[in-house]
């Protein structure tokens, strides 16, 4: 595969008549069962155990890897701060919901002071639904996930904001079998807002400056640019929100940055850091959660918050110039201005 290189220039064209493959594949049936037919002998020759199936209205494939005999621990870390209503919603849907059968949840207490979600969090912690961890220092995103990482006792790690839902059972089964791929880094899930609309499909790095999220806003049911957000891929970076690694890799390469990057892109940091390091990163769009954005933070309204937030652009354009402003999984033809993949009309 290293003698497999992308040129990202337009190279070839093809006249769509009535009858072409260009206008609707399902013209040459016999592509589609190639394209399968080739997954499955390169699955036999590498020796990897899976399953391919077709992805539900389109003409396109998935792998679904099989899982180990004995599943590995994930340990899901979800830092709260009060909000036991926000919180009750993520656990609840975790607890309910969840086919994988071998994970443990970590609430990260950040100083609540509610008597009403310190009453849930006792009630959590008796249930043995959950372990119960205190951290009694002033926010820092970075600084909370590494300290319940060293109590982690999965050989996997997933961050998972309080403001997550469940959608699909399998979810947590489909990252794992992808994070367990030899050479994979970090897998991230398809978010939505409550209204069905795209919150995060992957990250895309140079949008805004920094980086952004892949089809935000698209409509739930998108297929995206040449198929994204239908179809499992590498990207440069995914979400924080719900991100799932080996913890061998995020020690590794030293956590999520609490120095510099307390709040704001210390997932992209961390992202690239796993790539620098020989990993690959991806997202799945068949990991389907909501996520009530921000719901406990709250947004960058007052100037302390909006300083902080500069100063940290301000690190990652001095530290990653460079990468931001070519990401290898996005076109240069394609817009920095909008996170919709239109034509970079510049």
């Amino acid at each position: 595969t290293h003698d497999v290189i992308h040129i990202p220039k337009i190279l070839y064209h093809w006249r769509a008549t009535k009858d072409s493959a260009a206008g609707d594949s399902r013209q040459k049936n016999y592509a589609i069962v190639n394209a399968e037919k080739a997954l499955a002998d390169f699955l036999s020759v590498q020796g990897i155990k899976a399953n391919i199936e077709e992805v539900a209205g389109t003409t396109w494939h998935r792998v679904k890897y099989a899982m180990p005999d004995e599943p590995p621990t994930v340990s899901l870390i979800i830092p709260t701060h009060n909000q036991h209503k926000v919180l009750q919603v993520c656990i609840d849907s975790i607890v309910e919901k969840t086919t994988y059968p071998n994970y443990e949840i970590l609430v990260v207490d950040n100083n609540s002071n509610d008597p009403e979600s310190l009453a849930y969090f006792s009630e959590l912690e008796d249930g043995g639904k959950v372990r119960l961890l205190r951290y009694p220092h002033p926010f820092n995103y970075s600084a909370i996930n590494n300290f319940a990482v060293r109590h982690a006792k999965g050989s996997l790690v997933a961050l998972v904001n309080n403001d997550i839902e469940v959608i699909t059972p399998d979810w947590l089964t489909e990252m794992v079998a992808l994070a367990l791929r030899p050479g994979i880094g970090c897998v991230g899930a398809k978010l939505y807002y409550p209204n069905d609309t795209i919150q995060h499909a992957g990250i895309v790095l140079g949008i805004g400056g920094v980086a952004g999220h892949s089809h935000k806003y698209f409509d739930r049911d998108a297929t995206g640019y040449f198929g994204r957000l239908k179809l499992a891929q590498n990207v440069s970076a995914v979400t924080g929100a719900c991100l799932l690694v080996r913890k061998s890799i995020y020690e590794s390469v030293g956590g999520l940055d609490e120095d510099n990057l307390k709040v704001a892109f210390n997932d992209v940091d961390f992202c690239l850091r796993v790539m620098e390091a020989g990993y690959s990163n991806a997202f799945t769009p068949f990991a389907e959660l909501y996520h009530h954005e921000s719901l406990s933070r709250g947004t960058e309204d007052n100037p302390e918050k909006r300083a902080r937030f500069e100063r940290e652009v301000t690190y990652m354009l001095s530290k990653w110039g460079p990468q931001l402003a070519r990401d290898p999984h996005y076109s240069p033809h394609l817009t920095l201005r909008r996170e919709d993949f239109s034509i970079n009309i510049d």
